[in-house]
Parts: structure tokens; sequence; C-alpha cells
């Protein structure tokens, strides 16, 4: 029987912490002299009263629930979160419709960065800092999940990480602590990309905004041209690290701090993502010097922007891909599903899966050429449990199944077949712009029917919470107790 209380409890801890939150566009907002400040104080009030009393209604404590509602408690919270999340964008001066505000909120939150503001230039300074903080919240949300929850709830493979983060981390033993150090950690880089992309030329507003937005590979800008608003080369250059740096499992980050600089450069996750990326972007650069004529300095800012930008899922842009030709176009697509290391802040399939798979095929291919030898698929070093490869195959065929469902759905709305096929795609992964005229990188996702609003808001949901998460709880059994 599954205990409601316990989730009541957490889901309004969360809902607090949102309504704290929305304090700050509203400071803002009230500096800048825009009425929208006293939406965002009201929806702060109610939020913060509900959370609360969802709290002392229940007398629960953050460990007093089972396996079953754990996978209750993620699922409502990350729902809850983007419900709050949508109000004050509801009810601002954008006169946002249910749908478009919930869209946007989901997309935040998820750090899948789509959106159907039109006129970002023109929008109100507490609303594009409310979208920058949703998704960094949404960033540190998916990090502490990777690292706390999915290992406890063994989804997609991530049981792995269960034993390298607990039983191998002995400093930091239990999973409250390695968050909280996590998050002092993941505050600390924001503020330093802020300082940095500060010194480089933004305005302060500009700077904090896109260092949450880039640490947690977001996607979200305050302006309609993204990051190609800005024309200094070296700009773009930081938040291609500040990018990578999200990429990267954030353990890792605590054991370097600690002295064990080997575990980041010995990594075989961290070093298979860095070639995934490095080739793509020496493709894509030979690509723009051959094809397009551009010079190499140009083609290799870029293609590393771009490149790390959707395969990391952050969803920036510097140009308009969709120009680029049929080579770099068909690349950059399959980039969308790769995704980064788990353990970040990144969406997609996640690089560990993809040498799992290979590893796993790369084993039965032996055993098929030397049928009396014996061959085990490795990660790290160590033999994979069957456990984790066959989850891992799970995932891959639950990833494909949801992706030609959503994509068939988006068709069936009236989306033209580019269109609905990189919807599914950008939505799933929680990349951000898709591909074509409308919802490409030089368009916005307004045009879209509501229908379709909603189905990429649930593959938005579906793909941040790694598919089984979600999935698990359709089935009947689940719920018997």
């Amino acid at each position: 029987m599954i205990k409601f209380r316990p989730v009541v409890f957490v889901t309004g801890i969360l809902l607090s912490i949102m309504a704290i939150a929305m304090i700050i566009p509203a400071i803002v907002d009230a500096a800048a002299g825009h009425p929208d400040w006293r939406v965002f104080a009201t929806s702060s009030a109610l939020s913060l009263s509900i959370g609360i009393s969802m709290v002392l209604a229940t007398n629960a404590t953050w460990t007093a629930f089972s396996l079953r509602e754990a996978f209750v408690i993620t699922n409502l919270a990350w729902l809850t979160i983007a419900i709050a999340g949508a109000i004050p964008l509801a009810f601002s001066e954008l006169e946002l419709s249910i749908t478009d505000a919930f869209f946007e909120s989901m997309s935040g939150i998820t750090t899948t960065g789509s959106t159907i503001i039109v006129g970002l230039d023109e929008t109100p300074p507490g609303i594009l800092l409310w979208r920058g903080i949703l998704q960094w919240l949404g960033g540190i949300g998916i990090i502490v999940m990777a690292v706390a929850i999915l290992p406890i709830l063994q989804v997609g493979g991530m049981q792995m990480f269960r034993v390298e983060a607990f039983e191998a981390d002995k400093v930091l033993p239990k999973a409250a602590q390695i968050a909280a150090a996590i998050a002092i950690f993941y505050v600390f880089i924001t503020i330093g990309a802020a300082i940095v992309l500060s010194l480089l030329g933004m305005s302060g507003f500009d700077a904090v905004v896109h260092a949450m937005t880039s640490i947690a590979t977001g996607g979200f800008s305050t302006y309609d041209a993204s990051i190609g608003h800005f024309q200094d080369p070296k700009i773009h250059w930081a938040i291609s690290a500040f990018m990578v740096l999200g990429s990267i499992p954030f353990i890792l980050y605590l054991r370097v701090i600690r002295g064990d600089f080997k575990s980041l450069i010995k990594d075989s996750q961290v070093k298979t993502f860095l070639i995934i990326l490095g080739l793509s972007i020496a493709l894509i650069t030979y690509w723009l010097i051959a094809d397009n004529g551009y010079s190499f300095a140009t083609a290799l800012r870029l293609s590393a922007f771009n490149v790390i930008s959707l395969m990391t899922g952050s969803g920036f842009t510097t140009a308009d891909y969709g120009m680029w030709g049929g080579f770099a176009l068909a690349l950059l697509f399959i980039l969308m599903f790769v995704g980064g290391c788990a353990g970040s802040t990144t969406c997609g399939i996640k690089i560990f899966r993809l040498q799992v798979l290979y590893s796993t095929a790369e084993a039965q291919l032996n055993r098929l050429i030397q049928p009396n030898g014996i061959f085990f698929p490795t990660y790290n070093g160590n033999p994979i449990p069957e456990n984790v490869s066959d989850s891992v195959m799970s995932f891959f065929f639950l990833f494909a199944v949801s992706f030609v469902l959503l994509a068939v759905g988006l068709g069936f709305s009236g989306l033209d077949f580019i269109t609905a096929v990189s919807g599914a795609a950008t939505a799933i992964a929680n990349v951000g712009p898709g591909l074509g005229e409308t919802i490409g990188p030089a368009g916005n996702f307004q045009p879209l029917p509501d229908s379709a609003k909603w189905l990429m808001s649930a593959g938005m949901l579906l793909g941040r919470l790694e598919l089984f998460t979600i999935m698990v709880m359709i089935l009947p059994r689940f719920w018997r107790g």
C-alpha cells in the first residue's frame, strides 16, 4: 500500500522552495518599476501557503517512504513544480494561455529550452530571470535525482552509479551529504560563470541569466537571437566551456576538489564524451569550410558552439544551422539524441548507455567468433552486471518507441514531417530547437497547435525522468501494494 503522507510532505517542501525563488524576480521587476512584481509576489504567496499547508498537514519526514513512494514523489514533484512555475507566466503582462504558460514552464524545469515567447528583447526582466531560475533549479534537480534517486530506483542502468557514488566515495557516504556538496559546488560554479561573462562584456543581468542556463545546459536566453546576439567570439567560447562543464558528472568534481584528479582523467564516460564532441566539431568545421566557404576561425567557432549546444541538450544557437546543408543537419540531428554524462545537467540517451550498448554488442560478436571463449561486457574496466545490460537495452527500446509514438502524435496534430520528427526528438531528448522553418534555430514553438504543445510537454517530462520513472506507474500492479 502506497503511503501518500510522505509524498505530499516532500512535494510541499519543493513547492515552498519554488515560492521562495519567485521572490527574486518580484524584486527585480519592482526595482525596474514593472507591474509584474505583483504577479510574482502573489504567485509566491499562493505557492508558499499551499506548500506549508501540505507540510504541516502530513507531519512526515524525508526518509519515511518506500520504493513505490519514491517513484510517485519523483513524478509528482516535477509535475507540481512545472505547474507552479507556470502561474506567474500565465498572469504576467505577456498574457500567455494556460497551454503556453505550462509549455514554457515545463521546458524550463526540464532544461529543454524550447520557447513560445516571441520578442524576448522586450520581455520584462522578471520573466527573463524566472525562466533562467526554472532551468537552474531543473539542472540541480536532475543532478540530485541522478545521484540520489535513479540509482536506487534502478532506472535505465543508473543502478551502476549507485556503487560508484556511494560505496567508492568513502568521504561522503550518504546521499544527502553528496547532494548537499554538489548543490554547493553548483552554486559556486554558476557564480564563477556569471563573473566571467560579466568581465567579457555582458551586462550583469544577462551574465547571471546566461550563467544559470549554460551551467544547467538549458538554453533559455534573454534575446530572440540567443547567443548570436553577442558579437564577441570570447563570449561564445566561454559559454561553450560552461556547457561542457555542465555535461561532466558532478560527483567527479567533488573528487577533484579532494585531490583525486585521476578519477576525472581516467573516467571512460568523460573520455568518450569528449572524443565524440571533438570528432563532431572537426567534421562540421571541415564541412563549413569546404561546402559553405567559411574561414577556419569562424567555422571552428560556429561548429564548436552549436555542436556542444545540441549534443549537451542546451539549445543555445549562434547561427541558423538549418542553412548548413544536409550533412551538417544529419549529424546535428543524431547528436541531439546523444546527450552528455550521467550525473550531469545534460539530457538525451547519455554516453554511458552508448558505452554499455557497444560493449555488450562487442562481447556478443566475440562469442560468435569464438563460441568456446568467455567474454564479458565492461564499463570503466569493470564487468557490467547482467541487470544493468538488460536495463540499458530496455531503455533503448522504450526510448525508440516513445520517440516514434510522439512523432506520429505530432504528425496527427497537423505538423509537417520535419517539424513532427524533430519536435519529437527535441522534446524527448530535452534539446530545445528542432529543425525546419517553424521550430528550427531561427523559429519558435508559438505557432504550434495546443495539442502539439501538450504532447511535447509530456515528451519533455518523459525524457527528463528517464522514461521508466513514468512508465512504471502506468502498470496496474504498481498500485496494488
